[in-house]
Parts: structure tokens; C-alpha cells; sequence
């Protein structure tokens, strides 16, 4: 099978754009060069012509390009032309949502808009070398069917084959190198020491007696930057990036150091709240209300003084609690945990020599770092975590393989004895995790739940030996072995753990496939970053005890893929993509744990509201254009809020702030009053915390039969269950008079400024150089622009927008806006075709029509008892409201009320207790209206008794409901269509935009 890309998903086009407009203006061009050698200290010139990157915008214009992608994506403004001294520039996006997708589409892009031919992507680990590899050989296909058969090579640099690097200097073609860091940091300074560099600084025959350095830079690529904080932290790494002559840098990471000259933002936070990763559930295996003993585990020593960190089980008041206590040599551990059970355990010594630490009791107990007594046996636990997994995978496969989803769980593992070890004659032999595999497995599939699964699905009747294997280092032997770490615990990339990337990166896709027998991978813990699988959904460490622990983003990060079927679609939605972690440590520890771990690498400052937040808040001004907030306004609403004492001096959110939101006593200052809702969705985004939920708490909601079959519902449901069908009619003059419009308004582009730069060389025994001291650079020319031909302007319009060449035609006559066309064609080309698509969006949704199919037509009322509907107890899901003064029990048909937003919780509240909603329920994620926008999910259905008559209402949360249509927010639009189809329906049903069930009834 192979996986199927998307090229339209906007999250990622929005991250390609934020790169691509940064040199917004720039005329399609390229750089010939010919590339020299060295001859006797002699500049001599070879036959051999090459293709480079050459940029022709000015600092000022690429300043005010960044300025408002920055603006636009509600990020930090970059202050001046200093700060582009490097031509840095950073994109964050979450683990799992793409990031090697959409630098490569970049460079496609790129390529497109401005010509440039050469990229180079620096990658810190062999992992993410493969990765990227791998991502560029199964997406060749669908790049050029995008980009119209575009001519392209990539390699992995290999010093063995040279050759590779001068077809990437000379090739008039796009050419991608994928190197890692490694492999050109070491340079040198002095000739003499040149034997120490890596090949690539070092001069060869086969070039002509140049260095492939030499070729590399002449090129001035664009570099691509994966992983920055692992690439070029250090300055020899960022003098070994210099030496490539990049003409910018591209930053891509989810944990930034530097975020230099910030783009693009999708963080952790965005990530999960827009779905675009698995939704994270965690799972544990522990003992409660084991302390009939005593427990004792040693968690840290201490040279000054000496002591030694134990966790005790201590009577705190009458109740036993898990605690740690600082403990010095003499101490009686029964008068510190006023504990029977610590009688004979008084410390005799405490021993801290470096290697050999360890804790003597009285009773001879001796424990060293990280052991412990009185608790489970930590075998039983790992073989409990392993019988776990294995049923959450069981339950997933009874749920998804109908779906065509096969479902994949990876186990991480210390010791590779531990899965496999090998007998005296080197013949392998099961260790005890394999073992243990084996007999859970065996026995979990004997459940009674899991007899249809295996009855209907015979391709997982296989040998237990069959459906798990591991992935790690081999020796020359062929015997598996554990991977090389450093003291930081990442990979030290030797030969063997580069087969062991190539072994996984080939099976990446194979694994996805129900013809391949394994669901079940062991590997080692060093598999921490570069390999990932979209089906991966449980994820378990059975760690040994004395180990440094994997950090939980790393952990998760292997499975935070959306998941794919059987043809390689992505299927979307929580209610498929849910990934089970089986933690060593309780709910509440993982979850504090990896919030603090986000706020540590992504620079999250959780309940922290910053002065530019508010900035990219839109509005329609005077002239009716949408237009932003604004740094400014932006800031003056940070420091109202301050002022109410709403957030303190560092912007972190106040009690106060949260009370007045929750009792809707929350207000604005007056001249931002009609952007109230925005800016309240903004502030509680800020003020919100990572979702991470619990498998205990997991629940499936039950049908109120009473209310489902009632009448009430019966006649509710009659109203909105039909489905409709739509067309798209506007007129032509109209579309050509509004673009008109807007271009004669919006668009004013001037003459392309010309640079003028050159420098005289210096040849010295290093190399060639350029002087300094004769450098003239950047140097301003007026010029009238005759020496270059005008693009076939109509025919890119056309492709861009699908309209005829004669609408095309006359919107640019009428525009009499030609001159600037002519001043600088493709950027009068990007803002026309800009102003275009979004007055054509406008006119899609005002021109749209629906009408009803028929009476057969419509979803099932039974599809509530049929669909299962999952809640997180505590966390998502409201236990609606018994009312003993009316007929039915309940108001609406479900026991719960699963809510996505603290807004939807309010909604449910508010519904249980207002005498006149009769009847309500939150509508089911498959009930959908399409729109030429993507198919829509309204919230809630509602049944209203107002002045002694019945009205049936939609209800929809929305983001400045009263502000009208914002094109740039597709939500807008598809409500907009949904109520287009309830007037289709002709059942006297509204759909109704509000923010509260108190705007709702103000509406009705």
C-alpha cells in the first residue's frame, strides 16, 4: 500500500505560505556561475557551468514581507533589518503533524514562484536522515502531480560519490541534498591540519582539485534546518552551516531554542485543539492500598551533607501517604514515619562513593539507588503493562479493522536481552518480555468480548511468534544487540544503528498493511526521534529501574500521527485517532510531567496572555474590508487588562479573570466592545492546559431510550434529519465589478528596485576570498524595467482561479491598474489572484443554493443507539440533570453530555436548567451537511417553548457570531451554508449563531 498525501490541508499550506511570502515580490531568476579550481595558487577557469539561488528583494522589502506573515499569524514582529542579518527564519509545528511534508513542499514552492534550484537539508541524526529519505522517495509521485512533472533529484551526501555533488552545483534542475551534521562540521583552520577535516572541506582530483564544499556553496542554497536545536547549537556547528554560503535558513521544529524570526506557530496546544494529532489517553498499572508493609525506595544520595532521599509510607494524621523524607546516617525510621512496620529499619549507613552508593538498615537491608522493598514486584508489573497493552490493542482492532484501520502497539525496551538473547552456540532463544508476550496474548485472546473479532477477521489468526518482532542493532553475526547511547541517552550513530533506521524506514509502509502479520514491535528505547507510524496507538516502556527514563514528548511522539486505512487515506476525528499510553507513573504525574516538559521546549507559558495576542483578531472596518487588530490595539487590551488586575505583571491569568468569564461579567473597553466574543475566545485559549485524559475514565454514554423514542424527539428529529444537495450560481458582472473593486482599492505596486553589488577577490594560500574593503553591496539603481518579458498574465489567473480568459480579461481592463503590472508583474499577479479567490469565496456562499433530496434521503434516528458515543469522565462529559416535574426524566436522550469546549459545557447547563428548553441534545459527529467547504457538524438541536408555542433552533458556537462573515474563517462560511440547508428542509427550522443561551433566546 502506499500513503496517500494531502495537498490541500491548511494548517500546512498556511506553514508553506508564512516561507514563501517571505520573498513576496521577487522575479522568477537563477544565477549562472562557473565553477573554478585551483592551479598553482593560479584562479583558473573550467568549462563546467553551473545553476545557483540568486535573491534580488531588498532587506526593507523582505522586513515588510515577514512583518505580515507574522502579523497575520498573530506572532511576535520582527523590529528591523538587523535582526535579518543571517536570514534566519523559523517555523514550529507539532511532532506528528507534517513538518517534513511541508519544507519539502516549500522547495516545491519555491521553485515555482521564484526559480530557486537548490536545497539543502542538514538533519541532526541518522534517524531523521532516513526519515527524510524515505518521506522523499513516497512522496515523488504526488509532488509531481502537483507541480506539474517538475524535474527533481535528491540524494543522501555520500563522500564516496562525489559526483552526486557536482551534478547538484551544475544541474539547471531542482536538486535536494540531505546531509547531517556530522558529516561537514569538522573544518579546519590552517592548511596544515586539512587531514582532519571531513571530506567535504578537503580538496580532490576528481573535482578538478577543488573541495565539494567549494561546489556546494557556489550555489548559494536555500538550507533547510531539521531539528535546529539538535543541528547547529553549538558554534562549531554553526560555522559548518556558514561554509554552505546558504542564502537563508529555514528553521523547522516543534522545540525550538532560538526562535529566529518566528512565521509559523502550531504548537502542541494548536495541534490538539484543532485535532491534527491523536488525542493522548494515559493508562497505568500500580497498587493501592498496598501498606501492610514497609516501603522503602531509595531515590536520591547526597554528598553535602551526607543523606540519602528515601520514599516512605507515612502516617500523616491517621492516613498512610507516599512521601519523601531527606534521611541522615543514625536515623530511626519508625520515629519518622510513626509506622510499626519501620521497626527494624534504623540507618546503620549510608554510603555515597561515586558508583557505589548505597543504604544500610539494622536489620541488614542493604538498597542501592533506585531499588526498592515493600512494593509489587516489578516483573509482575512490566507483565501486567504487557497483558494491558495488549487488550487495549485487542479493543481498538474490534473497533477499527472494519474500518480498514490495522492497528499497530510499540513497546520500548532497556535491554535487548531482555526480548532476545542468544545461547552459547550463538542460537537464539525468547527473553522474558518475548515470553511473557507470548503467554498474555495467548490468554487475553480467550476473553469472550474478543470472539467475533477473531471469528470475522481471520487475518489475525496467526502464530502468536508471528505477530511480534523487534527492531534493533545487529552485530556482524546478525545477533541483535543493544543500540549505543550517549550519557544524554541519544543515539551515538554507528554503522549498526544505521541498518537498524534503514531496516525500519523500509517496513514503515509495509507495517500499515493487514497482509503483514506483525502488530506487535519491540524496540529499543533509543528509537526516540525520526521514526514514527500513523497506526501506532499504544505505546508501552517497560523500563528497567536503574535507567534514565525516555521524556514523555519523545514517548508519545511516536504515535501522534493521524492514522491511515487501507488505501492510505488519513482518517481523521478523536473518536479513531486516540493513542493509549501505558505510564509507569499515575495520570496526574504524566500529565504535570509533560506539561512542564511543553513549557521547558516549546516556551509555553501556559495561563500567560502576551501583548501581541490579540493582534490577529479581524474585523471589517469603515469600507467593509476585513482588516487586523494590530500590534497596537493589541497591546492597549493587555494593559486594560492589567490594570483590572485581570492578569498580573508577567500576563499570567488571575482568578478574578476566570470568574468574571465563567458568570459572563467579563467586559471590554468600549471601543473594542463589539469584538467581545473574539477577544474572549482568545483569553480562554491562553488560560486553558494541555487535554490529557485518562483510560480509567473512559466511559461509553448510554441512550435515554425514554426520550429517544418519545414523541418530542420523534418530531424534532423529523424536522432536521434530511439531507440536501447544492449548486453554485453568482453573476459574472457582479464577481467582475467586486474584484474591480478591490483591486482598484487594495493593490499599489511599484517599480522593482534594482541592487547593485560587486567586490573585488583576494587570493591567499586558504582560498579565494573576497575583500572586504573593496565591497560595494546592495547598492541602489534606478532603472526603467526593459530588459525582461511580461509573464502570460491571463492564463496564470485562469489556472489559479478557473475563471475564462474573458472574465479574467475584464476585470484587469476595469482595474486600469496594467501600469503596475508592469512595474512588477509577479507580484501585481500574487495580490490580483489573492483579491480574486477570496471575492470568489464570498460569492460562493452568497450564490450557493440547497435543496432538499426527498423523504429517503435522511439519517436514521436509530444511529444513536447504533453509533458508539465515548466521553472522558471529569474531563469531558456533563452528567445531565434529572427533572422529576416533567414527563420525561431527562431533557435530552443521553445520559451525558459530551462536550468539546468549555463553552458547550455552559450550553448543557444552561439547557438542563431553563424551564422553557424542553428538549435538547448535542448533535452526533455524523451528522453532516456538506458545503463546497467541507462538510459541517452543527452543535446542538434544541426545542424551545416560547409564548405558548414550539420552535425548534439550532445552536452553534462561533467566534464573533455577530460580526458577519469572515472569509478568512471557514467555519463562518460553513455555518452560513448550514443555514442555507435548514431553510431547504422547508420544516420551519432555524439555524441560529450565539454565544449563550441567553443571546439565543435574545434572537428568538
Amino acid at each position: 500500500m502506499k500513503i496517500q498525501f494531502e495537498s490541500q490541508l491548511q494548517y500546512q499550506n498556511d506553514a508553506i505560505n508564512s516561507m514563501v511570502d517571505i520573498f513576496e515580490g521577487q522575479e522568477i531568476c537563477q544565477s549562472n556561475f562557473t565553477v573554478s579550481s585551483l592551479n598553482d595558487n593560479l584562479f583558473t577557469m573550467t568549462n563546467d557551468l553551473g545553476i545557483g539561488n540568486r535573491l534580488e528583494l531588498l532587506e526593507d522589502d523582505i522586513l515588510l514581507n515577514i512583518q505580515n506573515i507574522q502579523l497575520r499569524n498573530g506572532l511576535p514582529q520582527t523590529k528591523s533589518v538587523k535582526d535579518l542579518k543571517t536570514m534566519d527564519f523559523s517555523v514550529e509545528m507539532e511532532t506528528g503533524t507534517g513538518k517534513t511534508y511541508v519544507y519539502l513542499k516549500t522547495m516545491f514552492e519555491m521553485n515555482r514562484k521564484y526559480g530557486f534550484t537548490k536545497f539543502i537539508i542538514v538533519v541532526p541524526s541518522i534517524a531523521i536522515k532516513e526519515g527524510t529519505n524515505k518521506t522523499l522517495e513516497i512522496t515523488e509521485e504526488h509532488f509531481k502531480s502537483i507541480f506539474d512533472n517538475v524535474k527533481y533529484d535528491y540524494f543522501v551526501y555520500d563522500s564516496s560519490n562525489l559526483e552526486q555533488v557536482r551534478d547538484f552545483a551544475t544541474s539547471s534542475d531542482i536538486r535536494i541534498m540531505i546531509i547531517n551534521i556530522d558529516a561537514f562540521r569538522k573544518s579546519f583552520t590552517d592548511i596544515t591540519k586539512e587531514n582532519t577535516a571531513n571530506l567535504i572541506h578537503r580538496t580532490n582530483d576528481r573535482l578538478n582539485g577543488m573541495k565539494p564544499i567549494d561546489f556546494i556553496s557556489s550555489t548559494n542554497p536555500i538550507v533547510i534546518i531539521d531539528e535546529p536545536q539538535s543541528v547547529d547549537s553549538t558554534p562549531k556547528s554553526k560555522e559548518a552551516i556558514k561554509t554552505l554560503n546558504p542564502l537563508c535558513k529555514l528553521r523547522y521544529s516543534a522545540t525550538h531554542i532560538d526562535k529566529h524570526n518566528l512565521l509559523y506557530k502550531l504548537d502542541s496546544i494548536d495541534a490538539y485543539e484543532q485535532k491534527l494529532v491523536k488525542q493522548i489517553e494515559v493508562a497505568n498499572v500500580r497498587t493501592t492500598d498496598n501498606q501492610n508493609q514497609a516501603y522503602i525506595k531509595v531515590m536520591k544520595f547526597n554528598k553535602k551533607p551526607i543523606s540519602v532521599v528515601l520514599e516512605l509510607d507515612v502516617n500523616d494524621k491517621g492516613k498512610i501517604k507516599r512521601t519523601t523524607k531527606t534521611i541522615k546516617d543514625g536515623s530511626i525510621l519508625y520515629d519518622i514515619t510513626k509506622r510499626d512496620v519501620y521497626e527494624d529499619y534504623n540507618v546503620n549507613d549510608i554510603y555515597v562513593e561515586e558508583g557505589n552508593e548505597y543504604v544500610q538498615f539494622s536489620n541488614g537491608t542493604i538498597l542501592r539507588l533506585s531499588e526498592s522493598i515493600g512494593d509489587v514486584d516489578e516483573d509482575t508489573i512490566k507483565r501486567l503493562q504487557i497483558r494491558k497493552t495488549i487488550e487495549e490493542h485487542l479493543d481498538k482492532e474490534m473497533k477499527l479493522n472494519p474500518r480498514g484501520i490495522k492497528v499497530l502497539s510499540l513497546f520500548f525496551i532497556d535491554k535487548v536481552s531482555n526480548y532476545r538473547e542468544y545461547d552459547e552456540e550463538g542460537n537464539p532463544i525468547k527473553g522474558k518480555f518475548s515470553i511473557w508476550f507470548e503467554e498474555e496474548y495467548q490468554r487475553v485472546i480467550k476473553y469472550p468480548k474478543y470472539k467475533n473479532l477473531f471469528e470475522e477477521h481471520q487475518d489475525i489468526n496467526v502464530d502468536v511468534e508471528k505477530i511480534h518482532d523487534g527492531y534493533f542493532s545487529q552485530d556482524k553475526k546478525g545477533n541483535f544487540k543493544d543500540s549505543s547511547e550517549n550519557p544524554k541517552g541519544e543515539l551515538k550513530g554507528n554503522k549498526d544503528d544505521e541498518d537498524t533506521f534503514n531496516r525500519i524506514m523500509k517496513n514503515k509502509e509495509k507495517l500499515l498493511s493487514f497482509e503483514d502479520n506483525l502488530r506487535f514491535i519491540f524496540s529499543h528505547s533509543a528509537l526516540k526521534e525520526g521514526w514514527d507510524n500513523p497506526n501506532v496507538f499504544q505505546i508501552c516502556t517497560l523500563k528497567e529501574g536503574t535507567k534514565s527514563e525516555i521524556r514523555r514528548r519523545q514517548e508519545i511522539g511516536r504515535g501522534l500521527r493521524i492514522c491511515v486505512n487501507q488505501d492510505g487515506e488519513r482518517v481523521y476525528g478523536f473518536d479513531v485517532n486516540t493513542l493509549t499510553v501505558m505510564a509507569n507513573e499515575t495520570y496526574e504525574q504524566f500529565a504535570e510531567g509533560l506539561q512542564k516538559e511543553i513549557e521547558k521546549e516549546e516556551g509555553i507559558k501556559f495561563g500567560v496572555i502576551q501583548e501581541h495576542i490579540f493582534s490577529n483578531i479581524t474585523y471589517k472596518n469603515e469600507k467593509g474590508e476585513i482588516v487586523y487588530l494590530g500590534a497596537d490595539s493589541s497591546e492597549k487590551l493587555t494593559e486594560y487588562l492589567k490594570e483590572k488586575e485581570y492578569i498580573d505583571s508577567r500576563g499570567k491569568v488571575q482568578d478574578s479573570l476566570r470568574m468574571d468569564l465563567n458568570n459572563n461579567t467579563f467586559e471590554v473597553p468600549e471601543e473594542y466592545i463589539e469584538l467581545k466574543p473574539q477577544i474572549v475566545n482568545v483569553i480562554k485559549s491562553i488560560a486553558g492546559k494541555l487535554n490529557v485524559k485518562n483510560a480509567d475514565d473512559k466511559k461509553v454514554v448510554r441512550v435515554n431510550k425514554q426520550v429517544l423514542l418519545g414523541e418530542d424527539f420523534k418530531n424534532l428529529w423529523n424536522k432536521i434529519k434530511f439531507k440536501t444537495t447544492y449548486r453554485v450560481d453568482f453573476n459574472e458582472e457582479d464577481l467582475i465589478k467586486e474584484c474591480v473593486k478591490h483591486i482598484q482599492n487594495e493593490v499599489s505596486v511599484t517599480k522593482i528596485k534594482y541592487l547593485y553589488s560587486k567586490a573585488k577577490n583576494k587570493i591567499t594560500k586558504v582560498g579565494v576570498e573576497v575583500d572586504d574593503d573593496t565591497l560595494i553591496k546592495d547598492k541602489y539603481v534606478d532603472s526603467e524595467i526593459i530588459d525582461y518579458k511580461l509573464p502570460d498574465i491571463i492564463t496564470y489567473i485562469q489556472n489559479e482561479t478557473n475563471l475564462t480568459r474573458k472574465v479574467i480579461v475584464d476585470i484587469l481592463v476595469k482595474s486600469e491598474k496594467l501600469n503596475d503590472f508592469k512595474n512588477n508583474p509577479q507580484k501585481f499577479i500574487e495580490k490580483v489572484v489573492e483579491i480574486i479567490k477570496k471575492t470568489m469565496n464570498m460569492f460562493i456562499v452568497d450564490g450557493i443554493k440547497y435543496q432538499r433530496l426527498g423523504d429517503e434521503y435522511y439519517y436514521a434516528q436509530e444511529s444513536f443507539e447504533n453509533e458508539e458515543l465515548i466521553g472522558y469522565l471529569n474531563k469531558n462529559m456533563y452528567e445531565n440533570l434529572k427533572h422529576s416535574d416533567i414527563q420525561n426524566e431527562y431533557k435530552t436522550p443521553f445520559e451525558y453530555t459530551v462536550y468539546d469546549s468549555d463553552i458547550e459545557l455552559k450550553f448543557a447547563q444552561d439547557f438542563d436548567r431553563n424551564p422553557d428548553v424542553k428538549l435538547f441534545t448535542k448533535l452526533p459527529n455524523w451528522f453532516k451537511i456538506n458545503t463546497p467547504l467541507g462538510t459541517y457538524n452543527p452543535d446542538w438541536a434544541v426545542l424551545i417553548e416560547k409564548d405558548n408555542s414550539e420552535k425548534l433552533y439550532f445552536v452553534v458556537e462561533s467566534k464573533g457570531a455577530d460580526l458577519g462573515l469572515d472569509l478568512r474563517n471557514s467555519e463562518s462560511a460553513k455555518i452560513e451554508c448550514g443555514k442555507r440547508h435548514f431553510k431547504a428542509l422547508d420544516t420551519d427550522v432555524e439555524l441560529k449563531q450565539a454565544s449563550s443561551l441567553g443571546n439565543l433566546m435574545e434572537k428568538i
